[in-house]
């Protein structure tokens, strides 16, 4: 009599960020050869998205396209286009696109954050944002259309406002680019970082407004706080993210903004069998809930996809540990800052400007695709981070 044939594993990936392609990769190459276990990523589109360079997409710059499909080749995993509308964590199943249903015995929910656009009036129907590179392309394309004098509003002062804010200053300097927030640009910055970086938007001709509320966006401007209105051409929102409602949906423990709550080894607490990485999750380290940003998705994914085959042999997983390492800005093409920081993100006196600075970060932000590679062809190489940071390496699991 034939032994009966083990059930194949399926592992299921949601999302192709940094924190999700991350964990794919990680999984595809260390599985590759077993053949009751398949991996599989779900992904609204077949291309990587650098969200770190949307704002050159936004002021008409073309970026290296990146297909998953190619990077995928050779490692097994599955690839399945589509947008993701429901999980049910009580059978263990993903909906895609209404009617296709995939099943999953291990889930990673890599489902990140997009911009705001419900909790200020009209800025769901006037505004643009970073989401995607159609957002982005539509935005360049409106820009494209101004004439000289008119005025461009980015709202949110934070490091995507400044980034997108200078970069529309350099590449359209006929406009005037006005950038909105609660805080000073920087504020979180050593003072000679942020004092650098106030002197090259001011160069650049970006006219700072900090310390206001966006009150309601117009078709033609911006009415704040206050009562007072900006007239606006084009406004650029990056002020306040928020994540899929699928999780909370799907019943499991989330926090205030909807983040799936992990444990160490980045398991929801509720339902050990999901992993949440980068934006999705609520992290906690020794410094509070990590902030979503590359330099610590890519870990977690990484993270969570050793995890998962710690586990899956039988193993306990070990917990996650990072700190951040550095703050990298760009001021434009040719210019930037970069706060190098503690692991919690607090500034360090050691700062890096200019030219050499944005040479710095242009080599650290170039790197996820090339690492991506490495980690297929030599999946150890997940343990080394060109985003910066601190994170402590963990060995195979076998």
């Amino acid at each position: 009599m034939k032994a009966k044939t083990a059930q194949r594993h399926e592992i299921v990936v949601l999302g192709a960020g940094y924190a999700g392609l991350s964990a794919l990769v990680q999984l595809a190459a260390r599985t590759r050869k077993r053949g009751n276990l398949r991996v599989t990523l779900v992904n609204p589109y077949d291309t990587f998205t650098e969200r770190l360079r949307l704002h050159m997409t936004a002021t008409g710059q073309e970026t290296a396209e990146m297909n998953i499909p190619e990077l995928l080749e050779g490692t097994g995993a599955v690839f399945v286009r589509g947008w993701v509308t429901a999980v049910d964590a009580r059978t263990r199943t993903v909906r895609v696109d209404d009617d296709r249903v995939l099943r999953y015995d291990t889930l990673v929910y890599g489902l990140g954050s997009i911009a705001d656009t419900v909790a200020v009036p009209g800025v769901d129907d006037h505004a643009y944002t970073l989401d995607s590179p159609e957002n982005a392309a539509l935005f360049a394309a409106r820009l494209a259309c101004l004439d000289d004098g008119a005025t461009v509003v980015v709202a949110g002062s934070g490091l995507t406002g400044v980034e997108a804010a200078a970069e529309i200053a350099e590449r359209h300097p006929g406009l005037e680019v006005v950038l909105l927030g609660r805080h000073e640009p920087g504020a979180d910055m050593h003072p000679r970082a942020k004092a650098y970086l106030d002197a090259a938007l001011a160069r650049l001709g970006v006219r700072v407004r900090a310390r206001v509320e966006v009150a309601k966006v117009l078709p033609d401007s911006v009415e704040l706080g206050d009562g007072s209105g900006i007239p606006a051409a084009a406004v650029l929102w990056t002020s306040g993210t928020r994540v899929s409602p699928l999780a909370a949906a799907a019943g499991l423990s989330v926090d205030e903004r909807g983040r799936v709550v992990t444990d160490s080894a980045l398991r929801s607490v509720s339902h050990p069998d999901v992993y949440a990485v980068g934006d999705a999750a609520a992290i906690r380290q020794g410094y509070g809930v990590m902030h979503g940003t590359c330099q610590g998705g890519m870990p977690t994914g990484v993270h969570a996809a050793l995890s998962i085959l710690r586990v899956l042999a039988g193993k306990e997983p070990k917990p996650f540990r990072f700190g951040f390492y550095h703050t990298p800005v760009s001021l434009g093409r040719n210019d930037a800052v970069v706060q190098f920081t503690r692991p919690d993100t607090s500034p360090r006196p050691l700062v890096l400007t200019g030219k050499r600075a944005a040479k710095y970060k242009e080599t650290v932000t170039s790197a996820p695709w090339p690492t991506f590679s490495r980690m297929k062809k030599m999946p150890a190489m997940g343990a080394f981070w060109p985003h910066g940071g601190r994170y402590t390496r963990i060995r195979s699991a076998k």
